[in-house]
Formats: structure tokens, C-alpha cells, sequence
């Protein structure tokens, strides 16, 4: 197998109600989950957002409210989720700025604790974007010379995004062939949350990134504008951002 993997590797794709993480609900996920033995196994299921799904994303992926209504919920599947995953590092197409950040927010939300501790990511559209600087339907043209069938259903999504990444490790002679070297090479900035709302600079100082004060370290902030803690806290920001937040918040508060 053209991947060096010593623990599994679980690519995943969320058909969602939008793209604002914190209030917007997963509609279907699909986990391909890549053993070191080269077996795949794959798990798809529909999910009821407990809300109404707009019709604009109804277009992009196809599920309308009467396809779901039916459905669990994510609290309902959170723990097979969990349990299908396991322990495995995580790989997806544009999976670090939006299907990561999203699926740890729904795990916050309903009191399911999806351990991040130690767990690698790699981003299949960083890797192509910096191999070859463009969507997921002209990568798997351009490695695979194939059309994606059932584009935005989660599971042809996912299984185009191995099959993109698979090409990848084949074209590539110089790519990394472990999760280590490839979640490094996957990774655009060095974030703190998920969401990269916030990053480590040069100094390796979490500074914000985003907003009035991108650039500014958050103990700055916090320092000399204690009121944007509150802001941020009571805004539509990720449930692990404001985690990471009150850490940082807690943290400065200790080394006083």
C-alpha cells in the first residue's frame, strides 16, 4: 500500500444546513475509515438537524427536510459515530477549515466527548492546492480522469476524496507517505481552535485571526479589552473556539 499507516485513518464528508459552524447542523455524514491493513470500511447515515433545512443548500446536496424527517438525530448517533471512529486520524476535502471544526462542534453540543488530543488530520484540498493550486470534482478529474457520480452526496464525496488522496501518494514521489508527514504538509496555518479563529505567529503566540484585532495576540487583548472575551463568549462562534478561549482566558488569570 502506497500509505505508511500505523493507526487508521478516517476520511469523512458532512452534507450540512450551511457553512456557519455553531449553528448549523449536520444532514449526512459518511466515514470511510482506512485500516493499516488496507481494508476500508464505511459508514453513511442521514441526520435529523432539528431544524429547517434551507433551500439553497437543499440544491447543492439534494436532502430536503421530508428526507430527514424521519431520520435520529445527532445526539441519537453521536456515540456510534464516536465508536466508529475511534481512535483514528482524521482526512477529508477542505476537512480542517470546515468538516472537523463542524463535527467536534456537534460532539460539544450534545455532550459527546470526541477526544482531538492526538489526533493527526490530513486535508486532501491542502494537499492539492499546494501540488497543484483548485474544487473536489476537477481534483478527481486531473488524479483520477474520472467524473464524480452523485456529487455532494457525503458518500461520493468521501470515496472521491481516497481516491484523490490515493492518486496523490502515487504521483507524488517527494509527498510523505505517514499520517505524521502529510498532516504537517495538509496543514495551511498553525491553529489553536479548529476553526482557525485563532493561530500561532512566528513567536509561537496565539494571536487572533480575524476581526479588529487579527494579528494581536489574545493576551494582549484580553489585557487591555477584557469586554471581547464576553463578545466573542455570547456570539455565534464554534463551541470549541470558546473553549479554547476560556483556556487561554483561565490561563492568563493564573500566570498573574
Amino acid at each position: 500500500m502506497l500509505l505508511n499507516l500505523t493507526k487508521p485513518l478516517a476520511f469523512f464528508d458532512l452534507e450540512t444546513t450551511g457553512i456557519t459552524i455553531g449553528t448549523d447542523r449536520i444532514v449526512e455524514i459518511s466515514i470511510l475509515k482506512l485500516m493499516p491493513d488496507g481494508e476500508k470500511l464505511v459508514y453513511t447515515k442521514r441526520v435529523n438537524p432539528e431544524m429547517p433545512i434551507p433551500e439553497a443548500s437543499s440544491k447543492v446536496h439534494g436532502i430536503y427536510d421530508k428526507d430527514i424527517v424521519n431520520e435520529p438525530n445527532f445526539k441519537q448517533l453521536a456515540p456510534e459515530i464516536n465508536q466508529f471512529i475511534g481512535n483514528a486520524d482524521l482526512a477529508g476535502y477542505n476537512s480542517n477549515k470546515f468538516d472537523v471544526p463542524m463535527l467536534v462542534d456537534e460532539f460539544i453540543r450534545v455532550g459527546v466527548n470526541f477526544e482531538m488530543k492526538g489526533r493527526r488530520m490530513v486535508d486532501v484540498q491542502n494537499i492539492f492546492h499546494k501540488m497543484e493550486q483548485r474544487t473536489l470534482a476537477a481534483a478527481y478529474k486531473f488524479y483520477c480522469e474520472k467524473e464524480i457520480v452523485n456529487a455532494h452526496s457525503a458518500e461520493a464525496d468521501i470515496e472521491a476524496t481516497y481516491e484523490v488522496f490515493m492518486a496523490q501518494l502515487a504521483r507524488y514521489e517527494s509527498l510523505a507517505k505517514d499520517v505524521d508527514g502529510l498532516s504537517a504538509f495538509s496543514a495551511m496555518n498553525k491553529n489553536v481552535d479548529l476553526a482557525g479563529r485563532i493561530v500561532f505567529n512566528d513567536k509561537n503566540e496565539e494571536v487572533f485571526n480575524f476581526g479588529k484585532h487579527k494579528g494581536r495576540t489574545v493576551s494582549d487583548v484580553f489585557s487591555k479589552e477584557p469586554s471581547y472575551y464576553d463578545w466573542m463568549m455570547q456570539g455565534d462562534f464554534p463551541a470549541e473556539t470558546k473553549q479554547v478561549l476560556t483556556a487561554l482566558r483561565l490561563r492568563g488569570f493564573n500566570s498573574k
